[in-house]
């Protein structure tokens, strides 16, 4: 079973976005989840219920399950995300240099044909192919 659709088919429909799944090796399967007004522990339980009776119907097997928001320094991870997010700080971590940087740390400005856009400076604009950014985080503004 494909834990990924399984839970994109589900929790879109009980008013959730899937941010990350986490499976480690002794069995925990981590859930984190967002909604645009923000998560609160009632929406962890609530999901967390729904998903234990899932997973019981779906056979999954698990040992424990832990469903969390993402945090201040949220993950980005589809193209969607990062047009989302734009006007904000992010910090993105690429597979491989690119102009002999491996980190590059910015205002974020969207998406362009496939790439992301990162202000690095005043006049200065990275762009940075979906396909080649291993990590990317917003950086919590305080």
């Amino acid at each position: 079973m494909d834990l990924q659709g399984l839970l994109e088919s589900t929790l879109p429909g009980m008013g959730y976005e899937l941010v990350d799944l986490e499976l480690a090796h002794n069995g925990l399967v981590r859930v984190f989840i967002d909604k645009s007004e923000g998560i609160t522990l009632d929406d962890c339980v609530t999901v967390s219920n729904h998903l234990t009776h899932l997973f019981t119907v779906e056979n999954i097997d698990y040992e424990r399950l832990e469903v969390s928001s993402p945090g201040l320094d949220r993950p980005l991870k589809k193209e969607a995300d990062f047009v989302r997010f734009a006007g904000q700080q992010v910090k993105i971590k690429l597979r491989l240099p690119l102009d002999g940087r491996k980190n590059i740390q910015g205002e974020l400005r969207g998406m362009l044909d496939g790439a992301v856009q990162v202000a690095t400076g005043p006049e200065s604009i990275v762009s940075i192919p979906l396909t080649q950014i291993d990590k990317a985080r917003l950086v919590p503004q305080f």
